[in-house]
């Protein structure tokens, strides 16, 4: 299959992530509405941490089965083995620093020995907790799309176009569930005033381009290129990545006490991921 049309597949499978961006636009959601729908992204989130992992573990996987067969040696396992906890490392405590250091920066003191006095600093270091949430979230599905990006450019070049074509329809039905995991917690967003910060359309989009822009970068990068160790590479910096935000999410659950609500949003979130992970499966992937 040509570049041209591979990339359109690409396209395809990314721009969906907007068909969840709506949400992050309601108005007045109520209170059990709004945890339900964080509850739903942590299980979306979650099922993307299992996918992750068990793809980003399959290469360590085959060097290990080989080894047993006496067919290879232990270099493959533990170079893959090193990609694996360095991504995950690097996703996860990466993340963990960038927040700190936005914490930081959202308030600066002015003057020599000023107390009193604080300047606002503008750029992420100034959005609202939210919204840098919201930002961290299609971090970590833009890394994972990447990954998913590089099966679908590797499977056209090979002109398996049964199989390219499966996956774009599978991993389009991934980034509509995703795009509503990025915005879930912009959900009736308020400022210190009570009043309601309802995201820009600008805003969304810019966030689509995050989560979904990197499929299509990995299509038109697997097309000419295949390679197991950065597909670890990127896995396993999403994985990190997204583990860090779940934690977040589920901090935010644990402060509402309604654990009804976590688990009805769980069991949702988790069937809607391997739900569409589904149609993936039957491409033989």
């Amino acid at each position: 299959m040509g570049l041209s049309k591979t990339l359109l597949l690409g396209f395809i499978a990314g721009v969906t992530i907007v068909l969840g961006l709506p949400l992050g636009r309601l108005r007045r959601p109520m209170p059990s509405l709004k945890l339900f729908l964080n509850a739903v992204a942590v299980g979306i989130l979650l099922f993307l941490v299992w996918d992750v992992l068990s793809a980003a573990w399959d290469p360590i996987d085959v060097a290990l089965g080989a080894t047993h067969d006496h067919t290879g040696g232990l270099a493959p396992v533990w170079g893959y083995g090193a990609l694996f906890a360095g991504g995950l490392a690097v996703g996860l405590l990466g993340l963990v620093a960038y927040e700190h250091y936005l914490t930081r920066a959202s308030t600066r003191r002015i003057g020599p020995g000023a107390m009193s006095a604080t300047e606002r600093v503008t750029g992420v270091a100034a959005w609202s907790p939210a919204r840098r949430l919201a930002l961290l979230i299609a971090v970590g599905i833009g890394l994972h799309n990447f990954a998913e990006g590089l099966a679908i450019g590797q499977s056209a070049a090979r002109d398996e176009v049964a199989l390219a074509t499966l996956l774009v329809i599978g991993f389009a039905l991934h980034n509509a569930t995703e795009g509503f995991g990025i915005v879930a917690p912009l959900a009736g967003d308020v400022a210190p005033d009570g009043s309601l910060r309802r995201p820009s359309w600008g805003f969304l989009l810019a966030m689509a381009l995050i989560g979904g822009g990197p499929t299509f970068v990995g299509t038109a990068v697997g097309h000419g290129f295949t390679s197991d160790a950065v597909s670890v590479i990127f896995l396993t910096l999403a994985a990190g990545s997204i583990i860090y935000v779940v934690t977040q999410l589920l901090g935010i659950a644990a402060k509402a006490k309604r654990s009804d609500l976590l688990g009805y949003g769980l069991v949702v979130g988790l069937i809607a991921g391997f739900a569409t992970d589904a149609v993936v499966t039957a491409a033989g992937i």
